[in-house]
């Protein structure tokens, strides 16, 4: 793929684990924040941006609802990544060995089980990536890491045991970002529609609102609400929908929208993820 791939977080993330499946051998390009891979695309220095919104344990990812509508870039795809835990550690290591394990807060909340069985301390990291790197350095064979085997390769670790998270389902979503929309033709199908709108301040606005999806048969898969510019008075919501907005069914809840809605934005349309209906039924912190 021209111009490569950004990402937030440290080669060996999970991020970067999901740029190079959803796209095999393309170049992947880290960066220290949200904002930076953002401008990394907006700049032509990545032909794409893979942005994580929303996990199944965790939530929703933040400040990605805050950056997606000011980004100047375009939702273009979608992409389901299992979080697969691995344990890492020094290549003489041994798992009676382990007396540390260290990696994000939240990689860790989701590891009690092997922590409990080990009888290891959890030591919080900047990230699982990093974690990794810093357990590399060490070369201690009491320090352990839990990252992804993209870790373990990148930075010449073991894996001691693979998938030692608590729930089998822990998946992250992500937004693959472009500087341009696609634009399908309206009779394509299975594509999904990404909008931002603000509804009026008026009683039952967001009832009537969103009336029009319900009325019209379209399935609304994600629907978030946050305040704009610390003002309770002002909130935005971001929504994903199934659904092309020039097919009758979305076109038509999407004019019923704008009735009631100071604001609405089309931010992409692109197709559903093929293993859109498995993320979903299962429910990354890098």
């Amino acid at each position: 793929m021209s111009g490569g791939i950004a990402f937030q977080g440290r080669p060996g993330a999970y991020s970067d684990l999901a740029c190079r499946t959803a796209y095999p051998g393309a170049r992947t390009i880290p960066c220290e924040t949200f904002e930076e891979a953002i401008e990394a695309v907006r700049e032509g220095r990545a032909g794409l941006g893979m942005l994580p919104c929303e996990n199944s344990l965790a939530g929703r990812v933040p400040d990605i609802h805050h950056l997606l509508p000011q980004s100047g870039l375009f939702v273009v795809g979608e992409h389901f990544q299992r979080v697969e835990h691995c344990l890492l550690a020094p290549a003489a290591a041994r798992l009676e060995d382990v007396r540390r394990v260290h990696s994000h807060a939240v990689a860790l909340g989701q590891v009690r089980g092997l922590l409990k069985e080990l009888g290891a301390a959890a030591v919080v990291e900047a990230d699982t990536a990093g974690a990794a790197a810093l357990v590399a350095q060490w070369n201690r064979n009491e320090d352990a890491a839990i990252a992804s085997h993209l870790a373990a390769e990148i930075y010449g670790l073991s894996i001691l045991r693979r998938n030692v998270e608590d729930a089998a389902h822990n998946t992250t979503r992500f937004y693959v970002m472009a500087p341009c929309p696609l634009v399908p033709s309206p009779d394509a199908k299975g594509m999904m529609t990404t909008f931002v709108f603000r509804v009026r301040n008026v009683p039952a606005a967001l009832y009537k609102a969103l009336g029009g999806f319900a009325t019209n048969g379209v399935n609304m898969t994600k629907l978030e609400s946050y305040m704009l510019n610390g003002q309770f008075t002002a909130t935005q919501f971001l929504c994903d929908v199934e659904g092309h907005p020039e097919q009758p069914s979305l076109r038509n809840a999407l004019e019923e929208l704008s009735f009631f809605s100071r604001e609405t934005r089309v931010l992409g349309v692109y197709p559903a993820a093929a293993s859109r209906g498995a993320g979903e039924a299962a429910g990354e912190a890098d």
